[in-house]
């Protein structure tokens, strides 16, 4: 009985102590959340009391607006409050303009095309009240091209561009960068094939001068002044640059008013540059074959006549180089409708070559008549056995033969090494009047045939006027 009444006395104070402890948690939970929140609080009061203290190591900065990321960039600037598709200062004077220009690279030059492809950094400076915004320490604001399609920019193109792109590699390369009294820089990177004028009388030693015109599309000079910002050295360039087959003179640029009968007047800037053409190439490529082919075809005059075989392929492979050559520079060029330096020099080279296949023509066609000439004399020639005056004595001899120079005057050996022929007939006619009298006259009669005479004048004419023509022509050109 006794043990039946502790059991239940335990119980009972067991249920108790539980009751207790469910109520205790809460409140003990209720004064742990109080005391992180009393110490947060204390922490940031001993902050904020710290900065003003005189001597305290912690420093705050002065607030900036246009770095506070609480406020937006369209709020700060005011974009919805103004009208941008207007310009600035709308139905007053002229807006002022400045371009300056890096230009990066000057990528290549198309004589066929007659056009250029240049890159560049291209920078508009201009000021717009309307972007002017509070800032203590004037600081400027730098946007992406997302800026730029909520504000007004100017609309510079590039007249006779044939294309034009910006790059947009990673992203797209435009910078906006504003500053608080509202001055705005707008820089693009841009690349722009563009028309070149070029006169190629004296290709290719010639020097080409081309531009790069930069036009407002939409706003004449009394709504916009374009101007070169610094004057001559608005323009800068890359001491780099370099083409294969040009040197750059010089860089330079003008201003000029152009004008359009339906819309008005236009301020235009232009960026000129001037190429002279490196001719190390062309004459490797151009000048030394043709040169060559043309003293090729002089070694025909120093062939005999006779070998045909020889001097007609050597004739005909020149002819056929020299039109290879031709052909090879024209494919390479615009279908100009005037005379280009080095057409000149390849057509007189032509000339050269063909004369000396026509030289030859005609040294071969003396020859042939010259033959028949001797062929019919000797027909003509009386022979002893058939004379009609048995008493007249008559001989002859005839053939061809090397005479001594003693017997043949001035015949012999040339200066120039040659042999000249010549067919020598001797005749020894008795005269019938006095039959005792033996070979009491004697004649002699000489034929020459010189069919190397042609040969050897043009050995001389042939390069000598080829000389003439060359010293002409480069003291023209050069």
């Amino acid at each position: 009985m006794c043990t039946m009444q502790i059991d239940a006395v335990v119980l009972l104070l067991c249920v108790w102590l539980i009751g207790v402890a469910g109520r205790s948690a809460p409140q003990r939970g209720y004064k742990l959340e109080t005391y992180k929140q009393s110490r947060i609080r204390r922490e940031t009061n001993m902050v904020q009391g710290g900065t003003h203290k005189s001597g305290s190591p912690i420093f705050r900065r002065s607030p900036d607006m246009t770095k506070s990321p609480m406020t937006k960039s369209e709020q700060l600037l005011r974009i919805d409050d103004h009208d941008f598709t207007m310009r600035p200062a709308f139905g007053g004077p002229p807006i002022p303009v400045g371009v300056d220009v890096q230009v990066e690279s000057l990528d290549t030059i198309s004589e066929v095309d007659m056009d250029f492809t240049m890159t560049l950094y291209l920078r508009h400076y201009w000021k717009d009240e309307r972007l002017s915004f509070p800032s203590t320490n004037n600081q400027s604001m730098t946007f992406d091209s997302r800026l730029v399609k909520k504000i007004w920019v100017p609309d510079i193109f590039f007249v006779h561009s044939k294309r034009s792109f910006i790059h947009d590699t990673t992203t797209d390369n435009v910078m906006l960068r504003v500053y608080p009294d509202g001055n705005v820089l707008y820089s693009l990177r841009v690349t722009v094939t563009a028309m070149c004028n070029m006169d190629l009388s004296r290709f290719p030693l010639d020097t080409q001068t081309c531009s790069l015109e930069i036009e407002s599309y939409a706003y004449t000079d009394d709504d916009l002044m374009l101007y070169w910002k610094k004057g001559n050295e608005s323009l800068n360039t890359d001491d780099r640059i370099s083409l294969s087959q040009f040197l750059i003179q010089k860089f330079h640029t003008t201003t000029k008013l152009a004008f359009y009968s339906s819309t008005g007047w236009y301020n235009r800037l232009y960026i000129h540059f001037t190429l002279r053409r490196h001719i190390f190439f062309f004459l490797l490529q151009t000048y030394f074959p043709a040169t060559l082919m043309v003293m090729l075809s002089w070694v025909s005059f120093w062939i005999d006549r006779r070998a045909v075989p020889a001097r007609v392929p050597l004739g005909i492979t020149t002819v056929l180089t020299m039109s290879t050559i031709i052909t090879g520079v024209n494919a390479s060029m615009p279908r100009v409708s005037y005379i280009k330096a080095v057409d000149i020099y390849l057509w007189v080279s032509f000339v050269f070559v063909f004369l000396s296949v026509i030289e030859y023509a005609a040294v071969n066609y003396l020859t042939t008549v010259q033959e028949r000439r001797e062929r019919k004399l000797r027909e003509r020639l009386p022979c002893t056995c058939g004379i009609a005056n048995p008493d007249e004595d008559i001989m002859m001899t005839t053939g061809y033969s090397d005479m001594d120079q003693n017997t043949t005057g001035n015949y012999g050996m040339p200066e120039n090494g040659g042999r000249q022929e010549r067919m020598l007939a001797q005749f020894t006619i008795a005269d019938s009047q006095t039959p005792r009298q033996v070979k009491s006259s004697r004649g002699y009669v000489n034929i020459w045939i010189d069919t190397h005479a042609i040969d050897k004048y043009s050995r001389v004419i042939f390069p000598g006027a080829y000389t003439l023509f060359n010293i002409i022509y480069w003291s023209i050109y050069s």
